[in-house]
């Protein structure tokens, strides 16, 4: 497969999120941090964020709580490239109501070559790399051949400009359509 380049600029835009379990390490590893981290556009779910911004005295883009929609709303900014990369705190001995909104997001993550830390020293390598003071250029496969694909089973349309698309031609798709027609 042929890969892309996404580039970061030298100004990163980092998503912080961390379980309640885990909220206090990534408070005190954000403090210790709070002077490289003004330097970067920081997102953060919900009470993390409120929590984080009070803390550190800096604004930063808070989204929902994990648990309403926050982690996928991360993940949907991985994807736009709104998000460079994650630290996610992440509680491996508590199960999570939201346990697939974390995976999905831990998922994102790697299909978008996102560095990611899920603890305390991963964290503390990735800020401390040079490649943070950097314009860098991240490789991610070039998905257009697989959006492009064609799919066993299902019927192509034609494409036409949305004018011409109407609810007939749709339905006319449908199984069982030619019966509703004679």
């Amino acid at each position: 497969m042929t890969t892309k380049k996404i580039p970061m600029g030298l100004m990163k835009k980092i998503a912080l999120v961390a379980h309640d379990n885990m909220k206090r390490d990534l408070l005190e590893w954000a403090k210790y941090n709070r002077d490289l981290l003004a330097k970067h556009t920081i997102y953060a779910t919900g009470t993390t964020g409120a929590m984080l911004e009070r803390e550190l005295g800096f604004n930063l883009i808070k989204l929902q709580s994990g648990p309403l929609g926050g982690d996928q709303q991360i993940g949907a900014r991985i994807v736009d490239g709104e998000i460079d990369f994650l630290i996610f705190f992440w509680d491996p001995l508590e199960q999570q109501p939201h346990d697939p909104d974390v995976k999905a997001l831990l998922r994102m993550a790697v299909v978008w070559n996102i560095p990611t830390a899920c603890d305390r020293a991963t964290a503390d390598f990735v800020i401390s790399s040079p490649l943070m003071d950097k314009e860098y250029d991240r490789l991610v496969p070039d998905y257009d051949a697989y959006r492009k694909r064609k799919v066993p089973g299902v019927i192509e349309l034609k494409k036409r400009r949305p004018a011409e698309t109407s609810a007939s031609a749709v339905d006319s798709l449908r199984p069982g359509a030619d019966q509703a027609l004679a």
